[in-house]
């Protein structure tokens, strides 16, 4: 490959990573404030698909995409409402509800979604931060989703919450001593469901990103596992909100690589090159499945057997 072609690569896997990395963001983030406090969400697949319907329905009867974004965020708190409520009762598994949640959000999904597939709706406007350039592949790369500096600012105000404020702390007691918690007269429950619910918000914002910016409809196989995807993500992060972004851009840049090689003339093993999210997803599992590795930073309620 010449040098212009690798640059311009390089170019396109940088813009790919944005716009593909920008679900994956919102959804890690939304999760590592659950597991934060002390609870799994499984279900976030069916939160990403049941929100980006729900957020390309809000946007195509509203004319407002931004109203279908903040339609799409209520819904994936309310799916994950009902999975913090439900793991509140007596013996709940949280994982096993996780799973049915999932097949839930994605057959409402589907079922509610049929009359959308045809329809269009307006998209999220992309912000040109290409312009100082004279190059139409960095003009195009730089069309940077409009959510995604909204998840750099979620990730920045997690991180500093976490660290620096009363409620950070009470969540991290909770994810780490349910007995701490209580002694200090706290409820576990109403701690690890409104934590539930925000991070449902959170994600609900990566399916609004799928439907209403990239790719831009609304499809039954429009999220591709990345709900799942963003779980072992948040264990590669090792619950870090900053760490999330990074790995989100680097399963995005993953995930962007195919499409970016074939811009340039490279079609040979294309398909190879779109499983790359899944064998890395696959190979950071592995990496991870050491007890030494896993457990660094992780929320120790989280390996506690209710």
């Amino acid at each position: 490959m010449t040098a212009d072609l690798v640059f311009n690569v390089l170019i396109a896997v940088l813009g790919g990573a944005i716009r593909v990395g920008t679900p994956f963001l919102m959804v890690s983030l939304g999760e590592c404030l659950t597991e934060k406090a002390g609870r799994i969400n499984l279900g976030l697949e069916g939160v990403l698909v049941l929100s980006a319907m729900a957020g390309f329905g809000g946007a195509y009867l509203t004319g407002n995409v931004w109203a279908g974004v903040l339609i799409a965020g209520c819904s994936g708190a309310l799916l994950a409402l009902l999975h913090g409520l439900v793991c509140s009762l007596p013996r709940v598994n949280d994982v096993a509800t996780g799973i049915a949640l999932m097949l839930l959000g994605s057959g409402l999904a589907f079922y509610l979604g049929k009359p959308l597939i045809q329809p269009q709706a307006p998209q999220i406007p992309p912000l040109p931060l290409g312009d100082w350039s004279s190059s139409a592949q960095v003009r195009s790369a730089l069309q940077v989703n409009a959510l995604f500096p909204i998840g750099v600012a979620i990730a920045a105000l997690m991180a500093w919450g976490f660290r620096s404020t009363r409620i950070g702390l009470v969540l991290r007691m909770a994810g780490d001593s349910t007995d701490a918690t209580r002694a200090l007269g706290y409820s576990v429950n109403t701690i690890r469901t409104a934590a539930t619910v925000a991070g449902g918000f959170i994600a609900g914002l990566g399916g609004a990103s799928l439907s209403l910016y990239y790719p831009g409809s609304w499809n039954e196989g429009l999220s591709s596992g990345q709900g799942l995807i963003a779980v072992a993500l948040v264990i590669f992060a090792r619950w870090n909100p900053w760490r999330c972004l990074w790995a989100a851009l680097l399963f995005g840049g993953a995930g962007a690589l195919g499409p970016a090689l074939q811009s340039v003339g490279i079609s040979s093993g294309y398909y190879l090159f779109n499983a790359v999210p899944y064998v890395l997803t696959l190979a950071i599992l592995v990496w991870t499945c050491s007890p030494s590795r896993s457990v660094k930073g992780m929320p120790a309620e989280l390996g506690v057997t209710r």
